[in-house]
């Protein structure tokens, strides 16, 4: 796994890496929300669980995470004599994108604001040096 900046730019990264980059999501989140895609239909978590089988456990937290992430949706479906249950599907890939280009927006922000008070910090502590060497 790389460890700096640097190496993540190198890397030759899918689109679907951007899952764990931007949302720390891991390779069972990715198989469930591809199995989500993939489906015709919404599916409830123990119909996902078959698809990757796992344990439907397993996979109701890999569902949390990307329900967290705002990747997929999760709606109720009613039983006529009561009752419910819940169904998940991929949430618009669009509005997806979107949320991720303001995560990504946020982080170059404080990235900036991080490399400028590294300059000003260290900008000062050589001015200093300099100035008490006359």
């Amino acid at each position: 796994m790389s460890s700096s900046m640097a190496d993540h730019l190198n890397q030759d990264m899918q689109c679907e890496g951007l899952l764990q980059c931007l949302h720390g999501l891991r390779e069972l989140d990715k198989e469930v929300y591809k199995t989500l895609v993939d489906a015709k239909n919404p599916l409830t978590v123990d119909e996902i669980a078959s698809e990757v089988e796992r344990e439907r456990s397993t996979a109701y937290r890999a569902v949390q995470r990307l329900l967290n992430a705002g990747f997929i949706q999760k709606e109720q479906v009613n039983y006529e004599d009561g009752g419910y249950y819940h169904v998940y599907r991929p949430a618009d890939p669009d509005q997806v994108a979107e949320d991720m280009r303001r995560i990504l927006n946020d982080w170059y922000a404080k990235m900036g604001q991080l490399i400028q008070e590294f300059q000003n910090k260290y900008s000062q502590q050589q001015t200093s040096t300099s100035s008490n060497e006359y």
